[in-house]
């Protein structure tokens, strides 16, 4: 009988890429959509340096946990491209713009940060984590958006549209799987947290911070979450589920980008 061989290690597919296919939309939504409406040198920048942070993380998670002796040397080289490219795609824009927007990454920065604690001791699929992963990002348009030249109001506009996609979706997706596989249902909080980003968009559109699509999609989103939770109830499995909100969010930003008053 022939031996077995190993499957040689990919830096790219057993290091870096992210195992939770979910979690790419919810990062790359808000830097598209900031880049789409806001464009500019420094705040592409910034975008690079946020995606360099998003691979960072399973490498870093590696680096704390990982006990098998022969992955940790690539481990720590995936670090060093992460972090090193975030590093320098952030200096190169604080030198094109300043240091004064940095101000504007602090809401994202402790969103972060909650995140990275519960994850740092392994509790980084609770639902805590997940909600605070998704805020971090779907806070950064803020940064974005002020080195764009927009004002720090319209710019947190952009951030609450995006925090109103981000996070009921989350909870949708969590309470739906979780009823799939245990039958428990905690369907309360997605349900009033999409009923409250569907306000906000609302008082910000009416207020001509925000277009009108933003409150027609979000209140799209939370009819997503009525029907999913209470309604029909489909038997989708969770790849179904994610291919679903993947399409749909591109869509929100297409929108957003096409409809948002600058």
């Amino acid at each position: 009988m022939l031996a077995s061989t190993a499957r040689p290690l990919s830096l790219w597919r057993d290091v870096i890429c992210p195992k939770e296919h979910g979690s790419w939309s919810l990062a790359g939504e808000p830097i598209a959509l900031a880049l789409l409406v806001a464009p500019s040198a420094p705040g592409a920048l910034l975008g690079l340096a946020l995606v360099a942070g998003f691979f960072a993380r399973r490498p870093l998670r590696a680096v704390a946990i990982e006990r098998r002796p022969e992955r940790r040397p690539a481990a720590w080289r995936a670090v060093g491209l992460c972090v090193g490219g975030a590093v320098a795609a952030l200096g190169a824009a604080v030198v094109l713009a300043g240091a004064n927007w940095l101000m504007w990454l602090v809401p994202a920065a402790l969103a972060g940060a909650a995140f990275a604690w519960c994850d740092a001791r392994g509790a980084g699929r609770a639902e805590l984590a997940e909600l605070a992963g998704a805020t971090a990002f779907a806070l950064t348009p803020i940064a974005i958006a002020v080195l764009g030249g927009w004002t720090p109001a319209a710019a947190v506009a952009l951030s609450v549209v995006m925090v109103g996609r981000s996070a009921p979706s989350v909870a949708t997706v969590r309470a739906f799987i979780r009823a799939a596989k245990t039958g428990a249902r905690h369907d309360a909080f997605p349900l009033g947290a999409s009923l409250g980003a569907l306000l906000a968009a609302t008082w910000l559109a009416t207020a001509g911070w925000a277009p009108r699509f933003a409150a027609v999609a979000l209140g799209l989103f939370a009819l997503r979450s009525l029907a999913l939770l209470v309604l029909f109830r489909p038997a989708w499995r969770a790849r179904t589920l994610g291919m679903f909100e993947a399409a749909a969010g591109v869509l929100f930003i297409l929108g957003l980008a096409a409809t948002w008053p600058v």
